[in-house]
């Protein structure tokens, strides 16, 4: 069992998978990205919950940021309760870190900034992206609370379960990748 009290859990790089009961119907069934985690605190997005009303084209009209070359379908999501007019983008390390860029881990960057949607309009992003208006946050030691009243699991994150295209699955997915099944889960937390 994990300590709630050690300073050096840091789930950056992890998923984080709601549990059923949690309480808090914003982050019902979801699954959320640690783009980074220290004693300060945590700061995520959900990644399987897509907004059907804005697609990327979209969102590019309306910055004014023309779209070249091949349409690339990235769906936007809905990254949690903070800051929903901002966006974030969640994408593959192959390519070189730009000073905007928080490196996550080897797989992994987020950048907040609007070249990153210029560079994927025109073809030069990242392989892999997923795009997230707003974040979820948690401020110190509130996550790892959460975590020990049974409100999270947590798991890798898998760039394929990450970028996955149907995003209905990765709730199920992310289970999966801890031999759970979400019919077996309970909403109650037990102590021996």
């Amino acid at each position: 069992m994990q300590d709630t009290d050690d300073a050096t859990l840091d789930l950056t790089g992890k998923l984080l998978i709601a549990m059923p009961g949690m309480g808090d119907p914003r982050f019902d069934r979801s699954v959320i990205f640690i783009c980074a985690h220290s004693a300060e605190g945590a700061m995520g997005l959900i990644i399987n919950k897509p907004t059907p009303e804005l697609a990327f084209r979209d969102l590019l009209k309306q910055l004014d940021i023309p779209m070249q070359g091949d349409d690339r379908d990235i769906l936007v999501h809905l990254g949690g309760p903070v800051e929903h007019g901002r966006g974030f983008v969640l994408h593959s390390a192959e390519t070189p870190g730009r000073d905007s860029s928080l490196a996550v881990d080897d797989d992994f960057a987020m950048t907040a900034t609007l070249d990153i949607l210029e560079d994927l309009a025109s073809g030069r992003g990242p392989d892999r992206a997923l795009l997230a208006l707003g974040y979820a946050g948690w401020g110190p030691s509130q996550l790892e609370a959460e975590i020990a009243n049974n409100g999270w699991l947590t798991t890798d994150a898998p760039q394929d379960l990450v970028f996955a295209r149907d995003a209905s699955l990765k709730w199920e997915m992310a289970l999966a990748t801890l031999g759970i099944s979400p019919l077996v889960l309970s909403a109650d937390a037990g102590r021996a």
